[in-house]
């Protein structure tokens, strides 16, 4: 009898809160670095500082690589006048990083999912948006490099397409030499993740933890949502067959 399930070649995922929480670790690492300001003399409210960081972060985004710097130039010059500005920028710069090593972890059920999905013949590879070496370092981070198909990573500022055009999951699709309809997306976000690979055939996968985007319909729906990852090996094994790896 024929295998009815669906030709699957390859899964793209994207990284922020699909691999591991960037809400959290964000807002864990951003409150650390104000402390560590407080701690090496700025003399200001903690609650004060750290919403005129997010706001900063608001204005600039989140790639910007001044927040301190712009974030003492908002604040009253009374509040760092018996410091060394950059002290406190350096204090909060460690701070962050040191909760990188801390807290920048996978979803605990993301490496087991992928070694599951590694067995089943797939390639498995990334469609992320941001800066080069910021995203290549969380991969490496979070130590989930050794299960991804070298040639099928690709970051938005690397190759000049950025979410959600769709440009971007073509040239991925096209430069590992597989059709879209052979290929899955996995990522949390309900338009940039789903309308864009669905739109040239690519299955489409909503990744709905707790996130940011808990809340947001997108303008297509999903091929499947799932809550982790144990729900991700079960659809893949129930409804794709996998042909041979690259």
């Amino acid at each position: 009898m024929a295998d009815a399930r669906r030709p699957l070649q390859a899964i793209f995922f994207d990284i922020d809160d699909t691999l591991y929480s960037t809400t959290d670790f964000a807002a864990q690492a951003r409150r650390n670095a104000v402390r560590a300001m407080i701690g090496a003399g700025l003399e200001a409210d903690e609650d004060e500082v750290y919403q005129e960081l997010l706001e900063i972060i608001a204005e600039f985004s989140s790639n910007y690589h001044m927040h301190y710097n712009q974030l003492l130039k908002r604040l009253p010059r009374q509040y760092f006048a018996h410091v060394n500005p950059a002290i406190l920028i350096a204090a909060g710069v460690v701070a962050y990083h040191r909760t990188k090593d801390e807290l920048l972890k996978p979803y605990p059920d993301v490496v087991d999912g992928l070694q599951e999905l590694s067995k089943e013949g797939l390639s498995l590879g990334i469609i992320t948006s941001g800066l080069e070496i910021k995203q290549a370092e969380k991969l490496v981070r979070l130590d989930l490099t050794r299960f991804l198909n070298g040639r099928a990573i690709f970051i938005s500022e690397q190759i000049g397409i950025d979410k959600p055009n769709v440009k971007l999951y073509s040239r991925a699709c096209r430069d590992c030499g597989w059709e879209p309809r052979a290929c899955m997306y996995v990522g949390d976000h309900p338009e940039k993740d789903v309308a864009p690979p669905a739109s040239i055939g690519m299955t489409t996968v909503l990744s709905r933890r707790d996130g940011k985007y808990m809340g947001v319909r997108g303008s297509r729906a999903p091929d499947y949502t799932i809550s982790d990852w144990t729900e991700l090996v079960a659809l893949v094994r129930r409804d794709f067959r996998s042909t041979q790896r690259l």
